[in-house]
């Protein structure tokens, strides 16, 4: 079933997919909410299933591995 998303989870959901490492007050500062309701918000992504995990991005090639 589709989750309805509002303007501010859309952005966080955007900043998060460009580097999950961001601050939870980055985050808020650049989508024009304060911490705690950004933070609220992560929260119920992770809770919901709607971000499932965060992960980094290796290059394989400076780790010694081929490319895909």
């Amino acid at each position: 079933m589709s989750q309805e998303l509002d303007i501010w989870e859309r952005r966080i959901l955007a900043l998060l997919q460009e580097d999950a490492s961001l601050s939870t007050a980055a985050i808020a500062e650049a989508v024009g909410l304060s911490a705690s309701p950004c933070w609220r918000r992560i929260d119920r992504l992770e809770r919901e299933g709607i971000i499932k995990r965060r992960v980094a991005l290796v290059d394989r090639a400076k780790v010694g591995l081929k490319a895909q």
